[in-house]
């Protein structure tokens, strides 16, 4: 059985900038199975985009909260925001996505790899 290894990418996609008022968002992937949501999955909407992917948000207090792309269907995962959290365990990203998109007044100089697009 292969070791599953959830990757938590900084997104500098235009609907991320979009979605969550922000340079970037930072999402960290997880199986499914692995989710189990403790309450307030009755609270959640929808916004799907042109291009399929929908992204889910809080109605109590409009927090971004999920993301879930053609790619995520198929692999039965999900990304989510981890800016969202209140308390967090440490994580580590693994790299910048999206940045063809970047903005130009938020620079990263981190050691992270880059990739204009999803990752490669």
């Amino acid at each position: 059985m292969q070791e599953f290894e959830p990757m938590i990418g900084h997104c500098h996609c235009k609907m991320c900038q979009k979605f969550h008022g922000a340079a970037f968002s930072t999402f960290g992937e997880v199986k499914l199975t692995n989710l189990t949501w403790l309450a307030g999955e009755d609270r959640l909407a929808s916004y799907c985009a042109e291009n399929g992917s929908v992204r889910k948000f809080c109605q109590h207090c409009g927090s971004s909260l999920l993301f879930e792309s053609c790619f995520n269907r198929e692999t039965k995962t999900v990304e989510i925001s981890l800016a969202a959290f209140d308390t967090l365990e440490p994580v580590k990203p693994d790299a910048h996505i999206y940045t063809d998109s970047q903005v130009n007044w938020c620079q990263f100089n981190d050691q992270l790899p880059k990739f204009k697009g999803y990752r490669e």
